[in-house]
Order: structure tokens, then sequence, then C-alpha cells
């Protein structure tokens, strides 16, 4: 995981490829929402925690030969994705080294895709593999990357057949600027991306002073790591530390639905917590974070095999999910122009003939055309006026258009009744207009 955050997080082209929606007001017709939040699973395996830490060894001895570190551009990170690469060829995926540039220096990505499962829905896992240059990053991530690592062989190992595509992934560095993920995420097809239907992260998960944290991103997903949780009888906290700081990122910036595990880095772990889960107060959750000492005694096994078994249980219980029945989208076509700096403008769209309340995943899909979409700020509004923010600006994101799906928790609103996109240009000296947007109920 990165210290803090030192770059843009890029959006990207959002699909559209499903059934159009029809102007505002007018009959809907059918589109393909978010990941349902319960179907019924095929249950996981246990992951064997011997198999994760023997990745973990290999990973601490490519890096004690060659230089101490798997740092971006050096030769233990080739090293490291040469190993996984390796196992993965092995169990039958079909693996894709993606390199990208940073800093005068070419990086590399790993995406590893397994045979079947529906193409047009596809349940993601990854993980970082570069350490810092201080050291050679067992927990920071050889852990995430173990564990990822493994759950993709017992998929092998197991047959087991997932009703969605399965696709696991190791960026590279990630300790720059979590760039590895932002070039995948933005070099994706907006078909492509419209087929994640969700992007679990795992930086971080074996802390030798372990907490126990799940990302709350997407209800959905939260829920189903939260019921193997709940089944252990571990409580958990909202992972707040590495928020923006890792490479789900760009992902949920793009409008893909991510959740993910963490177990702590400096930040200090406080008595409250020390009471629920063991350990040491006022120690920080990995006191190597960063340092030479990460190595493989920075470890908590029983932390590591939980969090393994989690993720594990997580993929097999999104990838056992049929594909969600048909929604229903209201889309507006209309032209409007985003004046230079000034008032905010809005876009309605009048929903009818939808039962109850918004869904907790309302898909808000945006097509804006804009020079500098740094300058925008997004909002929905719901029919009550309550206000949804989509996108903040920001002074450093200068590629153009903002083209994504969001997904919004709108449970709280009724479905029926005038909803608006409402966007504003905050800086001076780039224009555009919205182009289109629609919602998907």
């Amino acid at each position: 995981m990165r210290r803090s955050r030192i770059r843009r997080v890029a959006t990207i082209a959002a699909a559209g490829g499903v059934l159009a929606g029809l102007f505002a007001g007018a009959a809907p017709s059918a589109a393909l929402p978010a990941v349902p939040e319960k179907a019924a699973v095929t249950a996981a395996p246990d992951i064997p925690l011997a198999n994760v830490k023997a990745h973990l060894s290999q990973l601490q001895s490519i890096a004690a030969a060659n230089g101490g570190n798997r740092a971006h551009g050096r030769a233990g990170y080739q090293a490291s994705l040469n190993y996984i690469k390796d196992q993965l060829d092995s169990a039958g995926y079909t693996t894709t080294v993606q390199a990208f540039t940073t800093s005068g220096t070419t990086g590399y990505n790993l995406i590893a895709d397994r045979p079947g499962g529906d193409p047009d829905h596809t349940v993601m896992a990854g993980s970082h593999l570069d350490s810092v240059t201080a050291g050679p990053g067992i927990n920071d991530n050889g852990s995430g990357s173990a564990a990822v690592l493994e759950t993709a062989l017992a998929v092998a190992r197991t047959g087991y057949q997932p009703t969605r595509h399965l696709r696991f992934a190791w960026w590279g560095a990630e300790e720059l600027g979590m760039i590895g993920s932002d070039h995948y995420v933005d070099n994706l097809a907006s078909a492509d991306r419209s087929k994640i239907d969700a992007y679990l992260n795992f930086d971080m998960i074996g802390s030798p002073n372990p907490g126990y944290f799940v990302y709350d991103d997407d209800p959905g997903i939260e829920d189903v790591f939260q019921d193997f949780y709940a089944a252990k009888g571990i409580p958990t906290e909202a992972e707040t530390e590495g928020d923006g700081r890792s490479d789900h990122a760009p992902f949920k910036n793009a409008g893909i639905p991510v959740g993910g595990l963490f177990t702590g880095a400096e930040r200090t772990k406080t008595t409250t917590q020390a009471q629920k889960w063991g350990g040491t107060a006022g120690q920080s959750f990995d006191p190597c974070y960063h340092r030479s000492c990460d190595t493989t005694a920075n470890i908590d096994d029983t932390a590591l095999d939980t969090n393994t078994d989690a993720l594990a249980h997580t993929v097999w219980t999104l990838g056992s999910q049929a594909p969600p029945p048909p929604g229903t989208v209201f889309e507006n076509t209309a032209d409007v122009s985003v004046p230079d700096a000034g008032a905010a403008v809005t876009s309605p769209i009048a929903v009818t003939g939808v039962a109850g309340n918004a869904p907790s995943a309302l898909e808000v899909g945006v097509d804006i055309q804009h020079s500098y979409r740094g300058d925008l700020v997004v909002d929905l509004l719901a029919p009550d006026g309550t206000a949804y923010r989509l996108k903040n600006s920001s002074y450093f994101d200068s590629a153009p258009d903002v083209v994504t799906t969001y997904t919004v928790n709108a449970s709280a609103e009724v479905a029926n009744g005038t909803w608006k996109l409402r966007v504003q240009d905050v800086y001076s000296g780039d224009t555009g207009f919205i182009d289109s947007w629609k919602l998907t109920f």
C-alpha cells in the first residue's frame, strides 16, 4: 500500500452496449444492473495456510536474490511476476502481461483469466505485487499477492465451474501511486469495463498486529465478506486507512463495484481494538510497514489464514451468482451546455411505473463531453431534492470527458418522480456539455 495519494485516479469511458433507454418520460427498456446482493452459492474450499506461506517464502527468496526488494523497475519485481505467471500457466490460466511506463521505467501488470463462466459478467480479484525499495514487502503486499494466487490455484485444483467469469490480477507500481491498476482501467474498452461486475482488492492482509477491516464501498460485496466474518464470530470495522490509497480506487472511480480487505498499516491499534481482536494496543498494526523488516517474520498467521479464506469465500460466492435479471432504463439524450466556471445546470429524467423505492445499487450512466473533466462537480438529485455526489472536481485530473457508470445507494428514495443530473464547471478555461445520461433501476 502506498503512503499517500500522489497522483490522479483516472475515470474511463463507461459502457453503453446494453439495450438503449428512451427519452425522459417515455416507456423504459431493459438493461443489466450491478451485482445482486444475495444468491445461491457454491461453497469455497479451505485454502491451506501452508500453501500461502510457501508463496511468501518464494517472494522473500526472490527479494534476497535481487537487492533485497521487489520494487517497480527492479529485477526482484520481474522475478516475482515470472514466479506467479509460471504457477498460473501451469494451472491452465490464460495469462497476459501488460506493460506500462512511469518515471521513465517500464512496469508490468499480470492478468490471469480462468477459461469459462459468463464473459459478460466478470468477478475480478487483485493485489499489488511491488514492494518499496526499502525491503522485500512480504506483508505489503506479498500477503495479498500470495492469497490471490493461492485462491486462483484453488479454483483450478478443485475444478470449480463458476457461473460468472473469473479474472485475477497483480498490479505493478502501486507504491508509486496506483500506476499499474490505473493504466489497466484507463485502457479498458468501454464494453469490457461494463463486463466487470465486481473488483476485489487485497492489500496487506497479514499484518503482525492485525485488525479486520472490510471495504464498505459497495453494500452487496461488503455483505458477502461480513457474512463470512459473522459466521466465525470475528468483529470487523470499515476500512478507512487505505481508502483511495490502493488499487481499488481506479475501479471505483470508473463506476465498477469494489470491495476488499485490510489488516492495517501505520496507524496505531486502540485499546478497544485490542480488546476485540487481540494484539497490542498503542502499537501500529504493522510496525515494519515500508521497512526492511517486512519479511516472512512480519506476518500474523491467523489473520493471513482467515483473510485468505474470506477472499476465497467471496470469489466463490460472487462467482456462483447467476447474472442479474434485466433492469429498467430511463434515459435523457438531450444536450445541455455546461457554462465555463458558471452556475450549475441540470438535466431531468421522469421515472414512472417503478414500484417502491429505488435500489441500493442504482446505476447512473453519465456521458459528459468536456475538455478538462477535473473542472466538473457532478451530482444526482433525487425527486425530493436529496443530492448524491457522483464526482468531485480535481485540478490535477486533466483528461477529457466523464463517460462512466456510477452506483448509488438510493434505497431511501421513492423511485417514481423527476430525477436530475446536476453538473457544475468550477474552474475557467474549458467547456463542455451533458451529452446523455441514464438511470437503471
